[in-house]
């Protein structure tokens, strides 16, 4: 299932770091940058969290809340957040249903082997859980200054 600007978002409520519990509903009338990445503490991985970590007081401006979801666990959230001190939640997807409701599980390929993952992706969804932007295969470099433009324009 791939899912397109005007879609509504999917709902989902996960459990995040720090033991707390993320929604979509709880975001009802802001704009949530909902971004999928594939693991806790790699370099893409950690060179998107920091880059949202360090535009955080912009969405702020544009009233836009930023979370992130792999399939990591909490514990390896809560490290994740503490070493690189990222002060948005993120949200452990084990069992990966999250991932397929907005089709990022997908079939990847490194030299040569097939394997599934997540395909790293970026959601911007309105306050009224549509979604405005799809952002897809993101390459990190000068992302989250792409989606924060996009969120400014909302």
């Amino acid at each position: 299932m791939s899912l397109e600007v005007g879609d509504r978002a999917p709902e989902f409520s996960l459990q995040a770091d720090g033991g707390s519990e993320v929604a979509l509903k709880d975001y009802k009338g802001k704009p949530v940058v909902l971004y999928f990445y594939p693991k806790d503490d790699t370099s893409g991985c950690t060179a998107e969290a920091c880059a949202f970590r360090d535009a955080l007081p912009d969405f702020g401006k544009v009233k836009a809340a930023v979370i992130g979801i792999s399939r990591d666990s909490v514990a390896s959230h809560d490290k994740f957040k503490a070493k690189f001190k990222l002060s948005f939640p993120l949200a452990s997807d084990e069992d990966g249903l999250v991932c397929q409701a907005y089709g990022v599980w997908v079939e990847k390929s490194m030299y040569g082997r097939k394997y599934m993952g997540i395909e790293r992706s970026t959601f911007l969804i309105d306050g009224k859980g549509v979604i405005r932007k799809v952002w897809r295969k993101v390459k990190v470099p000068g992302h989250a200054e792409q989606v924060l433009e996009a969120a400014a324009a909302l």
